[in-house]
């Protein structure tokens, strides 16, 4: 059920941001560290956009959907590589950048993933080595790392946190501390083994509620603004992930530890 409903919200919010793109001409403004030195910048971002698109699209079918995972993991591997990385290494202590290095890592997670899952009878060298045990493993170890700055930017930054938090809600940053602290529980949680299948679908149903509280109302308030319609996509992919990731742990009862090997 996870991996089903993950492959879904996967494809659809990458299609989205592909159509973004390609409409504004420009990146997906979650991956805006592409600096305006770039060469040729502006028909990059028009093929990064026509990857995204035919990425999510070709997700939702099967004859294609071990090439699109493939073009989907491998296109975001290389901004977390060449974008977001250099950026955490040239400024270790801000932990914004942890932050954007952590949410690009756990959408590489979620299309890796996915890639295995469908590479299935594929015996090529890449899809085999991807779709090994280890490999799998070693994506839901990097889900549950990238996780953890994700929750500390919730605290370190939490008057902006608490901003996006719903009026409606009592004592907003508090609920921002809360989320914090829940998205690094269950990072450790799935880094270690401590019941992971639980912790990646709450972790799953957390980010779902904040797509949908935080994000969906802002893009009813105004339509025309291209900001919260990305960040609803990049959310909405990243709940995908997280339901790709739990889905890989479905051999993992709720309450055992998961042996690492």
């Amino acid at each position: 059920m996870t991996n089903a409903l993950g492959k879904i919200l996967f494809a659809v919010s990458f299609a989205g941001l592909g159509i973004l793109s390609l409409v504004s001409g420009d990146f997906a403004l979650n991956w805006q560290p592409v600096p305006t030195w770039v060469p040729w910048r502006e028909p990059l971002a028009w093929a990064s956009g026509a990857m995204l698109l035919a990425g999510g699209l070709g997700l939702l079918y099967r004859r294609t959907a071990t090439a699109a995972a493939l073009l989907l993991t491998a296109n975001m591997l290389v901004w977390l590589l060449l974008l977001r990385l250099p950026r955490v290494i040239a400024s270790p202590a801000n932990e914004g950048r942890w932050l954007g290095l952590g949410e690009t890592a756990t959408l590489v997670c979620g299309g890796w993933i996915l890639l295995a899952v469908f590479a299935g009878s594929d015996q090529s060298f890449l899809t085999r080595f991807t779709g090994s045990r280890d490999a799998v493993s070693a994506a839901q170890l990097l889900f549950g790392a990238a996780l953890i700055p994700i929750g500390i930017s919730h605290i370190v930054y939490v008057q902006q946190t608490a901003a996006l938090v719903p009026a409606w809600l009592p004592n907003r940053a508090a609920v921002a501390d809360l989320t914090g602290a829940a998205q690094i529980a269950a990072g450790l949680g799935v880094l270690f083994g401590v019941l992971p299948r639980l912790a990646a679908t709450l972790e799953a149903i957390l980010l779902g509620l904040f797509t949908t509280l935080v994000w969906l109302p802002r893009i009813v308030a105004t339509p025309t603004d291209r900001l919260p319609a990305t960040a609803f996509l990049v959310s909405a992919a990243t709940t995908g992930a997280a339901c790709v990731v739990a889905g890989s742990l479905a051999g993992v009862r709720w309450g055992r530890v998961q042996a690492r090997r």
